[in-house]
């Protein structure tokens, strides 16, 4: 047993029995690097991550490895999830080193922990070989690897400055309509997404192109982004029998996914489906919502209110052995004894056949027609049809939970939480199911009573009743955002209040006014060798595009100069970097804010939750909405309460319209 047996990470206690002397990143790991003037080998992963499972298996569960990475090496094991600020500053060096990156990842530093060598998943000898080459040059020619680390260290910092726009930025749609434009060549027209493999969902590219597409009534892009949604709903990405989609997939057409489930996607996923129902009425996005909302609140919600994180893509075969979707595929012959007469039928809807096989005799379900065209197809009732999918996916589901199940990560992040918090509020606006917003308000409570500390900072991850790791920029920016959409449901002011709390804090702790961006670490952290922006929008949107977003609807509600003006200067420094809209679609949204289109609603009155609830089930990206049911102190709504009627004011560029008392009236002005 190594050191990890101290830890609460569901990855690092899989490596605790490894015969590697595995540390965690700690004060005195780092302290012992450099005492004994050793390398370090900083192996970095996530419990869902199979090809990490494999590595393990293959290199440090062996004796050999394991007595090569002990005799010269300070061996640190990293959870990715609970230290993504290590993670991003050793992802940038092995993207430096190799043009490529992922996990495993495996970097070799000096003991100052700056990098000289690294890389992803290695074979066993290829991984024992790289080790002891290094250690001999590090032992018969240390200044070549000095020099070497030198020139990497100055790349990674160089990666690390954004130049400063000092001129105005164009806050039109001529800018957006140009790079959507270029992004459209990439647009897979035959299954949705882009047009490679593997597939990611990144749903934040979906929120962009569906506002966008929305606001400037073209229709192209609202059809691509319906055809995505319906492609991924009918893929094998998408868990029909239990909800949940997969983290992505590894072909063209969203069949085969890497399966396992992570909170994040599912609650970005939640989100978006949300709008898109709200824009299309589409019964399938419905569908969705309602069958991965039932599968989260059955897998992942604690009795605490919190979400655990994410379900392996592994679990036990009928061998008894460690196998990627074990859980999820069908033969033939076991689909065939499950649902006998209906089993052609079955067929037909799910693709048994060549287009829906994957390997070894396994089927994983894939839908490539609807269920109207198949019961016009095979002149069958639809609703008969309806229900017969529903009564072999129950069939399915009570086989399936014979199953060993995949292996949990119960460990609860706060970012996460507030991304899949916001997935529920999203989901209520658009179906008013209360019990998604009961849900949600629980996560919030958890997050407010377990997470947020008295100092004010809050904590990173939680697990067994304890919350550890200060909070990162992405724990401040999604839980800022989370409590801003319980605003937009409730006109609850308290989660305002908590939110610009919260905003505030970070502007203490996290704002470099050098860079006019917020660092990804906390300045009360020990600093890494590098300081990390996270400005990308990946398969997550970067923290600080999140963060803009918030400071433009925080400006409105508490008519906040300040935090508008940072938000424009973050969006002015951004824009001209982009080079690939897909990387930056988040910041598109909030570029969107400034539009013209853009206005902002306040309702106040006696009856405005309920004018509210008829709004919120409608899809209107470029409306901020306020209000209150009483008098309010909010700035944005101070004075615009009445006792005797219920009141509507529309705004613009910090200028209100006359107040009207007509829903009909105001809902004709934003376009219902």
């Amino acid at each position: 047993m190594n050191e990890l047996h101290l830890e609460t990470s569901p990855y690092l206690l899989q490596h605790a029995n490894n015969p590697v002397h595995w540390k965690a990143w700690n004060a005195n790991s780092l302290a012992l690097a450099k005492k004994e003037n050793k390398l370090i080998i900083i192996s970095i992963g996530y419990s869902a991550c199979h090809w990490c499972h494999v590595m393990e298996h293959e290199s440090f569960e062996d004796n050999e490895v394991a007595s090569t990475m002990n005799a010269h090496f300070i061996s640190i094991k990293i959870d990715r999830e609970e230290r993504p600020d290590i993670d991003a500053v050793y992802m940038k060096a092995v993207q430096i080193m190799t043009g490529q990156g992922g996990w495993p990842m495996n970097v070799v530093t000096l003991p100052d922990g700056r990098p000289i060598w690294g890389g992803t998943y290695f074979r066993k000898n290829d991984w024992i070989n790289s080790l002891e080459r290094l250690q001999e040059i590090y032992n018969e020619q240390p200044q070549t690897i000095l020099d070497y680390a030198e020139k990497l260290n100055d790349g990674l910092q160089s990666m690390s400055i954004i130049s400063k726009n000092e001129s105005e930025t164009n806050f039109n749609f001529e800018v957006l309509e140009s790079l959507v434009s270029k992004w459209q060549k990439s647009f897979d027209w035959d299954f949705g997404g882009m047009a490679r493999a593997p597939k990611f969902m990144m749903p934040t590219n979906y929120e962009f192109l569906l506002r966008f597409g929305y606001q400037t009534k073209n229709q192209t892009l609202l059809d691509f982004v319906n055809l995505t949604l319906t492609k991924m709903a009918h893929g094998g990405l998408f868990d029909t029998i239990d909800g949940g989609f997969s983290r992505y997939s590894v072909d063209m057409k969203w069949h085969v996914p890497h399966f396992e489930k992570m909170l994040y996607d599912n609650g970005q996923l939640m989100s978006l489906y949300a709008n898109a129902y709200k824009l299309t009425g589409n019964k399938l996005y419905k569908e969705v919502i309602e069958k991965t909302l039932k599968f989260v609140e059955k897998e992942w919600l604690t009795k605490e209110g919190s979400f655990y994180s994410a379900l392996d893509a592994d679990s036990l075969n009928s061998e008894n052995h460690l196998e990627e979707g074990a859980f999820y595929v069908w033969t033939k012959t076991e689909l065939q004894t499950l649902l006998q007469d209906d089993f052609e039928l079955f067929s037909l809807v799910f693709n048994i056949n060549e287009f829906g096989f994957w390997e070894h005799e396994n089927y994983v379900l894939i839908q490539n027609h609807s269920l109207e065209e198949i019961a016009f197809q095979q002149n069958i009732d639809l609703e008969s049809l309806i229900q017969k999918k529903k009564h072999w996916e129950q069939i399915l589901y009570i086989e399936r939970e014979k199953r060993s199940k995949p292996r949990l990560d119960d460990k609860c992040l706060t970012s996460w939480n507030a991304i899949m918090l916001k997935g529920f509020v999203e989901a209520y606006k658009a179906t008013g199911t209360i019990h998604y917003l009961d849900i949600a308000l629980q996560n919030a409570d958890f997050i407010i009573n377990k997470i947020w500390s008295s100092g004010g900072n809050l904590k990173h991850s939680y697990k067994d009743g304890k919350a550890t790791i200060n909070g990162f920029l992405e724990d401040y920016a999604h839980v800022i955002q989370a409590f801003i959409s319980l605003y937009e449901v409730t006109f609850n002011e308290n989660w305002l209040q908590n939110a610009k709390q919260l905003t505030d804090y970070t502007f203490d702790n996290f704002y470099d006014e050098k860079a006019q961006f917020f660092s990804f670490t906390s300045h009360q952290d020990e600093a890494l060798i590098t300081t990390h922006f996270e400005l990308e929008d990946n398969v997550i949107p970067a923290s600080n595009s999140v963060m803009a977003n918030a400071l433009f609807r925080l400006s409105i509600y508490f008519e906040n100069s300040y935090y508008e003006k940072i938000c424009q200067q973050m969006v002015q420094n951004i824009i001209p970097t982009i080079t690939y809209p897909s990387a930056f679609s988040n910041w598109l949204n909030v570029l969107l804010h400034f539009s013209e289109q853009n206005k902002e609603l306040a309702i106040c009155g006696n009856n405005a939750l309920d004018y509210l609830e008829k709004i919120n089930q409608r899809y209107l990206p470029n409306i901020i909405i306020a209000g209150s049911s009483s008098v309010s102190k909010l700035p944005f709504l101070e004075n615009r309460f009445s006792d005797n009627e219920t009141l509507f004011y529309l705004c613009q560029n910090k200028t209100c319209q006359k107040p009207t008392t007509s829903f009909e009236e105001i809902t004709k002005e934003i376009g219902l």
